[in-house]
């Protein structure tokens, strides 16, 4: 059983928060936490971002980015993460955790499964559907889980 589950993005500040917090929304007896490969740390939520996930009622406001590191990914029994490359930094960091470490977007396109880009500093427009993908994504792993 997947009790803690851990994302990952680049930043930490645009899709891991949003989609840990979606998905602990939705498995509240989970542990679901996030972290970023080049993390902005100490950084709040990325403010389109925030706008877009407090309109939907999460609660972004705690979160402060960090660093991912092997200890986070031992810890964890489930790591989602946003591209194959990020997947592939994971197993540069900790090669035990790749057997655990999953695209977020696995169960999107028919279960063809998709990378989620990342909207940092880019428009609004890029920020909305990627706060979809997320939503339908974290929505797919919530009802397997």
């Amino acid at each position: 059983m997947f009790q803690h589950i851990l994302l990952v993005c680049t930043g930490n500040v645009c899709r891991s928060p949003v989609a840990a917090a979606q998905l602990a929304e939705a498995l509240p007896q989970r542990r679901v936490e996030s972290a970023g490969l080049g993390a902005l740390t100490g950084q709040g939520v990325e403010p389109t971002a925030r706008t877009l996930g407090e309109a939907d009622g999460l609660d972004l406001a705690s979160h402060r980015a960090r660093q991912l590191d092997a200890g986070m990914l031992h810890a964890a029994d489930l790591v989602l993460v946003m591209s194959e490359r990020q997947r592939r930094a994971v197993g540069e960091l900790a090669p035990e955790a790749l057997g655990k470490t999953l695209l977020l977007g696995r169960w999107l396109d028919n279960g063809r499964g998709r990378e989620i880009p990342d909207p940092y500093r880019k428009s609004t427009e890029a920020f909305k559907h990627v706060h979809e993908l997320l939503r339908e994504a974290t929505a797919a792993w919530a009802a397997r889980l």
